[in-house]
C-alpha cells in the first residue's frame, strides 16, 4: 500500500506528474487543490472560505486542509495506496498526515524560479474536465478549446504574476522546510523537474522501479 507525497512549488508539474505515477501504480491522485477548487466552483460552505484565502494568495489554513484530506483517504479506493499532491505544505500539516498514515516515499520535483514563472503564466485549464495545458509547451490544438472534452480553456487566478510572486515567497517560507523534514527521515527523493514532460516521466519511473512498486 504504497503512500506517496509530491513535493515541489506550483508550478513544478505535481498534478501532471501526479497522474502519471498513479496511473502506473494504479492508485488514486488526492489533490487538495483539485478537492478545494471544486468546492469554490459548487459554492459551498468549505469553497467560500477557500476562496478567500486563494484570492490573497495564501495558503488554507492547517486545520481545514488536515480535515479535507482525513476525509478522503478513508475513502475505500484509498485501501492500496494513494499520491498526495498539495499535501503537507507545512510542517504541522505534515505531523499531522503521520498520524494518519505511513508515508512511504517524498518525491521533491525541483525546479528554478524562471521555470515556474514561465510555465505558470502560460498554463490553462479546461473549465469542463480539468485537463492543463500551457500555450507554449503543450497548447491545445484549438485554441481556446480543450482537445478532449471541447470546454473553453481558461487561466486560474492564482496564475497571475503578482499571485505567483506571493505564493512562491509562501513556498519559500513554509513549505521548502519539509525538504529537510523528510529528508531527515530517509524519505525523500530528488527529481530534476526543469525538463519536458516525458523526460520527467521517464525519471519518475526508473525511480519507481529503484524503490521496488513497479
Amino acid at each position: 500500500m504504497p503512500v506517496i507525497v509530491l513535493l515541489g512549488p506550483q508550478g513544478s508539474g505535481k498534478g501532471t506528474h501526479g497522474k502519471f505515477i498513479a496511473s502506473k501504480l494504479g492508485i488514486p491522485l488526492i489533490s487538495t487543490g483539485d478537492i478545494f477548487r471544486e468546492e469554490v466552483k459548487k459554492e459551498t460552505e468549505l469553497g467560500k472560505k477557500v476562496r478567500e484565502f486563494v484570492e490573497k494568495g495564501e495558503l488554507v489554513p492547517d486545520e481545514i486542509v488536515v480535515s479535507v484530506v482525513k476525509d478522503r483517504i478513508a475513502k475505500p479506493d484509498c485501501s492500496n495506496g494513494f499520491v498526495l499532491d498539495g499535501f503537507p505544505r507545512t510542517i504541522q500539516q505534515a505531523k499531522a498526515l503521520e498520524n494518519l498514515t505511513k508515508v512511504d516515499l517524498v518525491i521533491f520535483l525541483d525546479v528554478t524560479k524562471e521555470t515556474i514563472i514561465d510555465r505558470l503564466s502560460t498554463r490553462r485549464i479546461c473549465s469542463k474536465c480539468g485537463a492543463i495545458y500551457n500555450l507554449k509547451y503543450m497548447p491545445p490544438r484549438v485554441p481556446g478549446k480543450c482537445d478532449v472534452c471541447g470546454g473553453e480553456l481558461y487561466q486560474r487566478s492564482d496564475d497571475r504574476p503578482e499571485v505567483i510572486a506571493r505564493r512562491l515567497e509562501e513556498y519559500e517560507e513554509r513549505t521548502k522546510p519539509l525538504v529537510e523534514f523528510y529528508r531527515a527521515r530517509g524519505l525523500l527523493r530528488r527529481i530534476d523537474g526543469n525538463g519536458e514532460r516525458e523526460v520527467v516521466d521517464r525519471a519518475l519511473e526508473k525511480l519507481l522501479r529503484e524503490e521496488g512498486l513497479l
